[in-house]
């Protein structure tokens, strides 16, 4: 069972990640800006948070991991950047659910020793 569980609150941590990007995409894409600034924020903000990703956190292969409170710290702000941008979007449902299912995930992942 706690094998199911791990693996579970991996996966969902995987497809959180995603969403984060997903999420500030869409956000850059949805400003009420010009076109070419619609297109820098949509491309540009993702790309800027997958590279902290990598260079900070990215499955123990980071070339400056985070831990403890660092890692702590550098997730709430990760994801909550990722449901910011829902909610800032027009998509306040969707941003919610996100922040709740992070915090659900981050508390699996506590219980059985993931992080």
């Amino acid at each position: 069972m706690l094998t199911v569980a791990k693996g579970t609150a991996a996966a969902v941590m995987f497809f959180l990640e995603l969403g984060v990007l997903v999420a500030l995409a869409y956000w850059g894409f949805t400003r009420e800006a010009h076109i070419l600034a619609r297109i820098v924020l949509g491309l540009g903000t993702p790309a800027v948070f997958a590279t902290l990703w990598g260079l900070f956190m990215a499955g123990g292969k980071a070339p400056h991991q985070l831990h403890g409170i660092a890692r702590a710290a550098f997730e709430v702000v990760w994801f909550g950047a990722g449901a910011a941008a829902l909610v800032a979007s027009g998509l306040v449902t969707a941003g919610v659910v996100f922040a709740i299912v992070y915090v659900v995930d981050g508390v699996l992942r506590l219980l059985t020793d993931q992080v």
